[in-house]
């Protein structure tokens, strides 16, 4: 399976992230959030996501990420606790990252 790198994620991240800003104006997101906002949670979003990809534990592909104010929620299906936990903890080695909501669910 061909996987892609950590380098290409980020600049399609980015690309997507400076469309958005382009066309939205100054209140882009949820509750009016500002666009500068907007990109520093879009940049950890991107931060996460690489990290799982890089991980042999975590499926970046199961996890969904999403990121407000700085509050990164983790959510999707983990194949064990382990899985679960380690997920969390990638999330918060990223710099920037204010909390961690971890709703994963164990698959059964």
């Amino acid at each position: 399976m061909k996987t892609l790198q950590p380098s290409r994620l980020v600049m399609a991240a980015t690309l997507a992230v400076a469309a958005v800003v382009t066309t939205a104006g100054c209140a882009v997101a949820r509750d009016q959030q500002t666009v500068g906002a907007y990109i520093d949670d879009a940049t950890l979003t991107t931060r996460v996501k690489a990290k799982f990809a890089e991980d042999p534990t975590v499926s970046a592909l199961a996890i969904k990420v999403e990121t407000l104010n700085g509050v990164v929620q983790l959510a999707g299906f983990a194949k064990s606790g382990s899985e679960r936990a380690r997920a969390e903890d990638v999330a918060r080695t990223i710099h920037g990252v204010k909390d961690v909501k971890n709703d994963i669910i164990l698959q059964n």
